[in-house]
């Protein structure tokens, strides 16, 4: 029997990102198609420093089981000019009366829902080359005007 081989995890960043208002397209097949403008922000860490470029979006489907799916794409540029695609992958979803707090935009803790993404990079800049073959996870929380990733290498 072949034993399985248990993943690690290396903190890499935290990106703090700052969100535009909400834009819907209603109700599709497959529930609410919304998109997020990403407007900006900075990631700070021991694997990973820059600021997010303004122009990327999160798109998401508020599915009718009340899960939300996440499809946010963006670009971090470093301090040494480095420019770092990012696709991030993932879940939002809790108890309805959570959800409709966070709707409101009051302050939640991320402990009383499940924030999840997993992300995958491209660049073309040899110092970050490593990035490219890197998937990480990233444990996420939801702000009034901002979505704050933790953000983990998977190894």
């Amino acid at each position: 029997m072949t034993v399985a081989v248990v993943p690690t995890l290396t903190y890499l960043t935290q990106v703090r990102c700052e969100v535009g208002d909400l834009l819907t397209l209603g109700p599709a097949p497959l529930g609410e198609r919304r998109c997020v403008p990403l407007l900006g922000g900075h990631v700070l860490g021991p694997g990973l420093n820059g600021r997010i470029l303004p122009g990327g979006a999160d798109w998401q489907w508020n599915r009718n089981d009340s899960v939300l799916e996440i499809a946010a794409h963006y670009m971090i540029e470093t301090p040494d000019g480095a420019r770092i695609e990012v696709q991030s992958d993932g879940l939002r979803h809790g108890p309805a009366e959570v959800l409709a707090r966070l709707a409101r935009g009051e302050e939640v803790d991320s402990s009383e829902y499940f924030f999840r993404t997993l992300m995958r990079f491209t660049t073309g800049h040899a110092s970050y080359a490593h990035l490219n073959r890197a998937m990480a996870l990233a444990h996420g929380r939801r702000e009034a005007r901002r979505v704050v990733l933790d953000v983990w290498q998977i190894g």
